[in-house]
């Protein structure tokens, strides 16, 4: 009998869900949540029971009993640094995702989600590769001011899918491969992965690296001081100016990479300025992941939304094939990469973390 995995993937917008037999898709669907139902809302905790009872009705309709299931996926959310793996849904986990000091991101609802369900059912609910995984060697961790440390937060769940993906392909395993690993969304993450740990990434949800259709990315630290206390900001703006209002939103007001393209064919010489030099901002990083990986490098992979374009891949390609040859792996699967996640668990080959890791 095959695995039955429920995947739970929650977003600002929406509640994505998935019913998987081992490696397989049998049912997907999307529920889209619109700004009036989000806005009836205090806090996101508060959402809990709405989209519990969206689970719920998804298993109904496709007559997927809670007791048949194997297991329930969940997306991680913003948990405490831990290393790469899938990890048992428990109350100390829960406890963390709805202490709004850890960070407050859709993404947190969905070990929630699992735990309800779990401990209704009997059901083992786990966590997959949450955004918060931590790997860094002490080099990349350390920065110029003490106490002032470098933090891991990147698409984990993404570049480790595809880093298995990638070295398959070059006839190697994940453990024996040294990649970089590019996602191109919303943020962009850039990580070096040496022999099946991420040594070193760029900090893609309000730190450092390329800027990105968000997210401002590295910027002149004295600049940025001056904006500090300039007293034009508050601490909340100047925050959302660096994730949310940064890089393409900032230069040329849309997030959309469609939208600045269709600029740029039709002219508009700014817009292919500013968007070439996202490109040679992504580039740049990959050479200082090349410098960690002391040149060994067997492939830089390219993946995320973005990736579909055809701009941007000929701008990254043309400055970084000199390092490796570019392997393109066009979006992203969070569903799939989930169940696989927690198939290797049912299956033995890896064993579920518990959390918090010792």
């Amino acid at each position: 009998m095959p695995f039955r995995i429920l995947v739970v993937n929650p977003g600002s917008t929406s509640t994505k869900l998935s019913i998987f037999e081992d490696r397989s898709p049998v049912a997907t669907e999307t529920v889209s949540h619109d700004a009036a139902t989000i806005a009836q809302f205090s806090s996101l905790m508060d959402q809990l029971p709405m989209r519990l009872a969206i689970v719920k009705d998804f298993l109904t309709r496709h007559s997927a009993a809670v007791a048949s299931l194997s297991a329930i996926a969940c997306r991680g959310g913003l948990l405490r640094p831990l290393p790469s793996g899938t990890y048992r849904v428990n109350e100390a986990m829960v406890g963390d995702l709805q202490d709004p000091a850890m960070g407050a991101h859709a993404s947190n609802l969905a070990a929630c989600i699992g735990f309800e369900v779990s401990r209704e059912s009997g059901v083992p609910a786990f966590i997959v590769d949450p955004v918060v995984v931590d790997e860094l060697d002490p080099l990349a961790r350390l920065s110029g001011l003490k106490g002032l440390d470098r933090v891991s937060i990147f698409h984990a769940l993404n570049q480790k899918a595809v880093a298995r993906q990638a070295a398959a392909d070059i006839g190697k395993t994940y453990e024996e491969a040294n990649l970089i690993v590019v996602h191109l969304g919303g943020g962009i993450s850039i990580g070096a992965h040496h022999l099946g740990r991420v040594i070193d990434v760029n900090n893609a949800l309000n730190g450092d690296g390329p800027f990105a259709p968000e997210r401002a990315g590295s910027l002149p630290a004295v600049g940025l001081v001056k904006l500090c206390f300039s007293g034009a900001y508050s601490q909340p703006e100047v925050m959302r100016l660096l994730a949310g209002k940064g890089g393409l939103v900032s230069h040329l007001g849309t997030n959309d990479a469609r939208a600045v393209e269709k600029l740029i064919d039709d002219g508009d010489e700014h817009a292919r300025l500013v968007y070439t030099a996202m490109a040679y901002t992504v580039a740049k990083t990959v050479g200082e992941m090349a410098t960690v990986l002391k040149g060994d490098v067997d492939a830089v992979v390219v993946t995320g939304g973005i990736a579909r374009s055809a701009f941007l891949i000929d701008e990254i390609t043309r400055r970084v094939q000199f390092i490796a040859p570019v392997k393109v792996y066009p979006g992203e699967d969070e569903m799939k990469a989930l169940a696989l996640g927690v198939l290797r668990v049912l299956d033995g080959s890896i064993p579920a973390g518990m959390y918090p890791p010792e």
